[in-house]
């Protein structure tokens, strides 16, 4: 029998959406063997009257550190062994999904395995991603142009199971070895680059991400909420992220690309730009929630998981 598979969700203001994804649970595991773990991000909606009114899942209250944080105290409270599964509150799996993950873990010796990801209109997401690079920074992000596109758009990709540069982090199956490998997932990110993260270090140690198409989640996303301080964290992370695996120059270059990126758009009046715009160029008014006061370009290294609480 595989081993336990630990099963950590974070949320967040999430009622109206952990029900469906814990009642799809057992379907998407068949008969593997699982233990839940929900933890709040001090919610202050009925998330935790849901979650501590059913049987089927271990209820962790928790100050907001960020998504990375709630995931790392998550796996540290469920204790186990086995691989962990790391699920956003607003994804329902398909049955066998989780079987099949595991299975793919298991016959390719991957670090992180996921699934094929589907919006509510049953419409494949595209969710398969490329590493960094200077010229997918210039705001191409979906162009049929590997080398400009950081987004994987072709069909084929989403048809077979092959490793993948990172994957967003929705569903993520990650193995035991990979996650204590590189020590859980970096908390100073807050939320957002950190499964981006997660995987290159991972590929670092010769652990590979790689795609299981025939395992299906919906993911109906954005249901915590989207607003520009949250858009100027994600520009913000991922100049950070670059900075922490290339040189001082490069790192230069793209940030000054980031900021031509969302000066330009928030030209258009595009909000969330302006507010990128402003997180990237001035240090006063990056996101408070960063736990990260250093200039953007210093390179830093990633934080450890919390101590189980």
């Amino acid at each position: 029998m595989s081993q336990r598979v630990d099963v950590v969700i974070v949320t967040y203001n999430s009622a109206r959406t952990i029900g469906p994804l814990l009642d799809s649970l057992p379907a998407a595991a068949g008969a593997l063997p699982w233990r839940t773990v929900v933890v709040d991000n001090a919610s202050v909606d009925d998330t935790c009257a849901v979650v501590a009114d059913r049987a089927d899942a271990q209820l962790v209250r928790a100050p907001n550190d960020g998504y990375a944080a709630g995931l790392n105290r998550g796996v540290a409270a469920a204790g186990g062994s086995g691989p962990v599964l790391m699920l956003n509150p607003d994804c329902v799996l398909e049955p066998g999904c989780l079987e099949l993950l595991v299975r793919a873990q298991e016959e390719t010796g991957a670090g992180v395995v996921v699934p094929q990801v589907q919006g509510q209109d049953g419409v494949t997401a595209r969710s398969l991603r490329r590493e960094p690079s200077l010229p997918r920074s210039i705001g191409l992000g979906e162009s049929r142009w590997p080398v400009l596109s950081e987004v994987v758009t072709d069909d084929a990709s989403y048809a077979g199971r092959h490793p993948v540069d990172w994957a967003t982090g929705a569903v993520m199956l990650v193995s035991r070895d990979c996650y204590d490998v590189v020590g859980g997932l970096d908390e100073s990110f807050f939320m957002y680059s950190e499964e981006t993260d997660l995987c290159l270090r991972a590929r670092d140690h010769g652990l590979l991400t790689y795609v299981e198409p025939r395992a299906l989640a919906m993911h109906i996303g954005a249901a915590s909420g989207q607003s520009p301080e949250l858009y100027a964290m994600q520009a913000v992370n991922r100049v950070r992220l670059y900075r922490r695996r290339h040189g001082a120059a490069a790192s230069l270059v793209f940030l000054l690309l980031a900021v031509v990126r969302e000066t330009g758009r928030s030209l258009g009046g595009d909000a969330e730009a302006r507010r990128a715009a402003e997180a990237l160029v001035r240090r006063s008014r990056r996101p408070a929630q960063l736990p990260w006061s250093g200039s953007i370009l210093r390179r830093s290294r990633p934080r450890g998981r919390p101590v189980a609480t």
